[in-house]
């Protein structure tokens, strides 16, 4: 019990070093560049060291990069930092050009800093991690925690504090009054002894913090227990079981002091906002650079075999459950754009030669980064849905509509995943929603970027797309 602590009363400067650490990174990574390639200095040098400095803290700190390392995995910590170093370079390149109207990051020795800072940053937190999670395996800062209450959430966290390790968390015990069976539906775990001795133990010094994991009904039964608790050292944490609620983006919200937790929430809110809306800028720029040839090839070759416009615009549900015009090439003798809309199947004569050869390859939809540059649409995100399919399957399937937390995208994971083109049956639609609430769950822009990637090799062809 000497051993525990020693580093946990230091964590809020543990904190505040490591990120003095990241902006001697970022600053030492650019000097040296200067140095090896003999650079003479430069008066814009310090407005670009000081927009990425702070800028990185911001979007660090935005994107929660430097809570404390227990409880966030490695794989989510490195996003953060790439998302947030990728974020400033947008936003540095974009100032670049704007006042000086010159791209100073198109010189070599900046393209390696932009390439080689990043590497850096995630090396040293990897290292840092490493070191911390060593002590705790040493028993440096390591605690013994209780769980009262034998239900799924409690074995829930038992499993988080099994699978991470570096965690410095050992568990102690379960906790509880009650006397489980297997038809009261409890977690077949091993109970310690009742509330009584938890205390006794907490006031002994034998456990360092409390979780109380008891459903949310019993209101009174936890705050009796918490104030028991108070006349010991031990800190109480309260788990309420919100999972027994299809949770889509959870966070806490902080009103006047009065704490909230949302069950149903878009990713997409401050930075993350900012975040997905340069990348669709950026990209959908890029990409239509690359596609204005094929797209006026296309355009022509329409004209010449089908009558009607070359453009068809569909009214679909956006973000928020807005209506909005989505653009496609037309490859149809139709436009149908009304309270019924019948998808195209196998063989549809409504489809022309040449707009079978679009929809088969999603030329199509090329179009739609207009959509995306415009900011009704995203690259990636949830297929938009004619309205009248809206309105059919929200009746069908529950939580469809919580795919429109997000703004629709040309692609998404469902797409790259198998599920694009028709869906004639209420199970390929499900898996279509299933895979559209995991990507707004999941949302990085590390999983945006891995989706387009995806989509170049698998997201154009389907046996389903008609």
């Amino acid at each position: 019990m000497q051993q525990q602590g020693r580093i946990r009363q230091y964590d809020s400067k543990l904190n505040a070093i490591a990120r003095l650490s990241d902006t001697i990174i970022i600053f030492l990574t650019f000097f040296a560049l200067i140095d090896v390639f003999n650079v003479e200095w430069q008066d814009r040098f310090v407005w670009m060291m000081l927009i990425a400095t702070v800028g990185f803290n911001f979007f660090a700190e935005s994107l929660d990069a430097y809570r404390s390392w227990r409880g966030t995995q490695l794989a989510e910590e490195m996003s953060t930092i790439f998302s947030s170093w990728l974020s400033i370079c947008f936003v540095t390149i974009l100032a670049d050009i704007t006042f000086f109207h010159t791209s100073l990051y198109s010189f070599p020795y900046v393209v390696l800093w932009i390439l080689l800072t990043p590497l850096e940053l995630i090396t040293w937190h990897m290292f840092v991690r490493m070191v911390l999670g060593e002590l705790r395996s040493r028993g440096y800062n390591s605690r013994s925690v209780a769980i009262v209450g034998a239900t799924k959430i409690g074995k829930r966290l038992e499993n988080a504090f099994l699978e991470m390790d570096w965690f410095g968390y050992k568990l102690h015990g379960y906790y509880d009054d009650r006397q489980y069976s297997r038809e009261q539906g409890a977690e077949e775990v091993t109970i310690n002894g009742d509330i009584q001795t938890l205390i006794n133990e907490c006031k002994e010094g034998k456990v360092d913090a409390v979780y109380i994991t008891l459903a949310m009904a019993a209101e009174k039964r936890v705050k009796d227990i918490a104030e028991q608790l108070s006349d010991s050292t031990a800190s109480v944490y309260l788990v309420p079981d919100v999972f027994t609620f299809n949770l889509l983006n959870s966070r806490w919200v902080d009103l006047q002091g009065i704490t909230a937790i949302s069950i149903y929430e878009t990713p997409f809110a401050g930075v993350n906002s900012i975040v997905k809306r340069l990348e669709d800028i950026v990209l959908s720029l890029i990409i239509l650079f690359i596609i204005a040839i094929p797209m006026l090839f296309i355009a022509l070759g329409i004209k010449a075999t089908s009558r009607g416009p070359i453009l068809f615009k569909q009214t679909r549900y956006g973000m928020d459950g807005e209506k909005i015009k989505v653009w496609k090439f037309r490859s149809m003798t139709v436009a149908e754009d009304g309270n019924k809309v019948v998808q195209a199947t196998k063989n549809d004569k409504r489809i022309t030669p040449f707009g079978g050869f679009l929809r088969r390859t999603s030329l199509d939809e090329l179009p739609q980064f207009f959509n995306s540059l415009m900011g009704s649409m995203s690259i990636v995100g949830p297929r938009p849905h004619a309205v009248a399919h809206n309105e059919e399957y929200r009746q069908q399937i529950h939580g469809y509509m919580l795919r429109h937390k997000v703004k629709p995208g040309i692609t998404g994971l469902a797409q790259i995943n198998g599920f694009r083109g028709e869906t004639d049956t209420l199970d390929k639609m499900e898996g279509r929603i299933r895979y559209d609430l995991q990507y707004i769950q999941a949302w990085s822009l590390l999983l945006d970027l891995k989706i387009i990637f995806l989509t170049i090799f698998k997201g154009f062809k389907s046996d389903n797309a008609y």
